[in-house]
């Protein structure tokens, strides 16, 4: 509850409240739900120690909740960080519930991936009806060496 301290022309000297909203506490919850989704935001992305090549080509906008399906050095498959053997690739895409034959399937591959391997899990989306598939790369120019790349 509030007070008014403003002159009350002549009427008695008690103090009268004021019938404003106190929107302290509002603020203070907005603030630390600001600070959650700062913290949260980063641990949500996609995190495989995988070397991926570069390009110059312009960035496009990356959808809400995309698809990564990994390859990694090793030649062994992920989607998002969790593994999955070829064979049940197709069972586990289809199993995904933010997945559908029609949106985008974004394909990670390490540059030490020999491109017959990375054209073999492209056939196997192709078989299973998923025929959208984006590459994903580094931005940068193309003859650059990557961060760390070729050095001791």
């Amino acid at each position: 509850m509030g007070v008014s301290l403003a002159d009350n022309d002549g009427e008695d000297d008690d103090f009268s409240e004021t019938h404003d909203i106190n929107v302290t506490p509002f603020i203070d919850v907005i603030l630390v739900l600001l600070i959650i989704f700062m913290v949260a935001a980063p641990l949500s992305t996609v995190d495989l120690p995988i070397d991926l090549p570069t390009s110059s080509a312009t960035q496009q906008k990356k959808p809400d909740k995309p698809t990564y399906l990994s390859i990694k050095p090793d030649l062994t498959l992920a989607i998002g960080e969790n593994p999955v053997h070829r064979a049940e690739l197709i069972g586990t895409l289809d199993g995904l519930s933010d997945m559908s034959k029609d949106k985008y399937v974004f394909l990670r591959a390490d540059k030490s991936v020999p491109y017959g391997e990375l054209m073999g899990v492209m056939e196997l989306l192709r078989s299973g009806g998923y025929t959208r598939v984006k590459l994903v790369a580094l931005e940068g120019a193309p003859g650059a060496p990557a961060a760390g790349a070729g050095q001791p």
